[in-house]
This record gives structure tokens, C-alpha cells and sequence, in this order.
């Protein structure tokens, strides 16, 4: 038995503690949201985010030294927007024996460490303050709801130190679902977050399918995307073989197909004619795929990469251009 943190009770963090206290794990949650406190501690359910998952066994808490008094892996599942100031308040609470598991992959909002990456800016607050925990990233084609039923899935966990990907592969695996050690986080982290930017695109055209949008359109889309991606992200110092694996092409796929997908969905609202405004105000759950378009636009103009399907993307973001006008461009000027 593994005693284990979620720190971010959305249906992310809240399907994983699921599945771990089903699996025999001690676990306990954290969360700021006092509603989804108060159901989990009343009811046993998250009313806002897993409403149709009874959460036996998993425990609750609004305070941070709470759950790390109680913690070995310390499981960070806030959105990437505001996760270094969580760990912020989290490291008074750190001790030397804590593995933090990093799921808010891609660039920090904040330009730290020299790669940029939300793991490296996590490592330089945590050497700040003396510390050296461990930290590795876990990401791969994981629609939670359907990790929360049990069904079959199948993820990385990766770390520079493969020895410490293996225990926490090897600790965190349960019968529905395995993960495979690996030792290219900088990958690993940098497709899932570029995924999402993919997943708005596949929605996009799920939103015109009153007019050009349909599987033709879509399928000419993904291995755009995905191309970029490789073209870009080896730039950004992943590995190629990375792009091939659950934590690229697996979560592309899942990411920008699934009815659960909330980057599909947003970008399925954008192709209706919704401004990204509008579509935001109808989500309670963050999509990630708008940072992180914002982002791979900033970091290809840094390393000189041409990414014509980012910049388009970033062009409907900002109201330049229509959803029909974002996938044209997307196809016509694509290498």
C-alpha cells in the first residue's frame, strides 16, 4: 500500500484517487473549492466534476500540511496555470522523502529554468528552498471518466532518473491501468501539453460540420498537427521517439476524438461561432489547449520554427480569423 496526495480534485486528480483507493492505497485529496469538499466529505461523491463515481476510500482536506502529513507520493493535479503557486505553498510542507508526480505538462506560465518546462520550474523553486524531491511527469491518452469506470489505460511515467520512473511506474500500475517507465520527461511533458492544440483543431471542425467540417477535414488535420508537433518539439529538446508513444500519438488521438475530450469540446464551440470568451463561459473545466496555443506560437518564434497550424489556431483565438477561415489556412499552407 502506497499512501498518496492528489493535490486538485478535478475529474482528472478525482479519478485517479478513485482508482488508487480502489486499488488498496491510502489516499487523500486536496482541494480549495469548499463545494467539492463538502459532497465528497458528506456523500463520498464530487458532485462538480464525477458526480456518477461513488469515492470510497478516498479522504478530503482544504489544508495542504494535512495531506502531506499523510503522503508519500504527492500526485500534482491543479491546472498548469496555477500549479508553481501551489507548490509554493507546498514546499513548507515538503519532506526529503516526498516524490511530487508532475500532471500539469508544458511550458510554465512563468519563463523559469532553462527549458521553460512546468518540471523545471517546479525543480528550481523546490532547489530555492534546499530541496531535491523528486519529481516526474505522468501523461498519456486518459480520458478520466473512463479511468474512473476501469477501462484498460495505458500511460507514461517518466523521469531523468529512470530508477525513480520505474518505482513510481511500478507503484502507481493497477489492474485497469499501467504505466510504462521512461526517461524523456522534457518529451513527455511537451506532448501533452502540444496535444491540446490538436484537440482544439479536431473540435473546430466538429463544430462545422454544418458546412466543411467533417472526418475528411479532421483526418487531414491530425498528421498536420502532429508533424508540427514533431518538427517543434525536437527543437524543444524531445526526444523523436517520444511523438510515437502513449504520451504523443496515443494522447493526440484520444485527446482530439473523444466526446469527453474538453479541448475537442471548446474547439467544437469556436467552430460553431462562439468567440473564445463565450465557449470558456460554458466550461467549468479548464482546457489547457489555449495556453498551451499560446505558448508553442511564443517558443517557435524563438527557435525559428515554421508552425503555419499553431499560428492559424492562435489567429481564431484571438477573433482575426473565422473557424472556416482557421482550417483552410491550417490545410492550404501546411508542408
Amino acid at each position: 500500500m502506497t499512501k498518496i496526495g492528489v493535490l486538485g480534485l478535478g475529474n482528472w486528480g478525482t479519478s485517479l484517487a478513485h482508482l488508487w483507493a480502489q486499488d488498496g492505497h491510502s489516499v487523500i485529496g486536496w482541494t480549495v473549492e469548499n463545494e467539492v469538499y463538502e459532497s465528497m466529505v458528506l456523500e463520498n461523491i464530487n458532485k462538480k466534476y464525477l458526480p456518477d463515481v461513488i469515492l470510497e476510500g478516498v479522504d478530503a482536506s482544504l489544508h495542504l500540511n494535512e495531506v502531506c502529513d499523510a503522503s508519500e507520493l504527492i500526485v500534482l493535479a491543479v491546472p498548469s496555470g496555477v500549479i508553481l503557486s501551489v507548490v509554493d505553498e507546498l514546499i513548507p510542507f515538503l519532506r526529503p522523502s516526498h516524490v511530487l508526480v508532475d500532471l500539469a505538462k508544458g511550458i510554465a506560465p512563468e519563463e523559469e529554468g532553462e527549458s521553460g518546462l512546468i518540471s523545471d520550474a517546479i525543480e528550481k523553486r523546490l532547489a530555492a528552498a534546499g530541496l531535491s524531491n523528486p519529481i516526474v511527469v505522468l501523461t498519456g491518452p486518459t480520458i478520466a471518466p473512463e479511468v474512473a469506470r476501469g477501462v484498460l489505460t495505458n500511460a507514461l511515467v517518466a523521469s531523468h532518473d529512470r530508477s525513480v520512473a520505474e518505482r513510481v511506474a511500478s507503484r502507481l500500475s493497477a489492474e485497469s491501468l499501467i504505466l510504462k517507465p521512461a526517461d524523456d520527461p522534457v518529451g513527455a511533458e511537451l506532448w501533452g501539453a502540444f496535444k491540446n492544440t490538436v484537440a482544439l483543431a479536431c473540435g473546430i471542425v466538429d463544430g462545422l460540420r454544418e458546412g466543411i467540417g467533417g472526418d475528411n477535414l479532421k483526418a487531414a488535420l491530425v498528421p498536420i498537427g502532429f508533424a508540427e508537433g514533431r518538427r517543434l518539439l525536437v527543437l524543444l529538446g524531445a526526444e523523436q521517439e517520444t511523438s510515437l508513444g502513449p504520451a504523443g500519438l496515443g494522447d493526440l488521438y484520444v485527446t482530439s476524438t473523444s466526446p469527453r475530450s474538453r479541448n475537442r469540446t471548446l474547439g467544437e464551440k469556436l467552430g460553431q461561432g462562439k468567440s473564445l470568451e463565450e465557449g470558456l463561459a460554458e466550461m467549468h473545466m479548464v482546457a489547457e489547449g489555449v495556453r498551451a496555443a499560446r505558448m508553442f506560437r511564443k517558443r517557435a518564434a524563438q527557435v525559428g520554427c515554421y508552425a503555419p497550424f499553431t499560428e492559424s489556431l492562435n489567429k481564431l483565438l484571438d477573433g482575426e480569423i473565422s473557424a472556416e477561415e482557421c482550417v483552410r489556412e491550417m490545410v492550404e499552407q501546411s508542408l
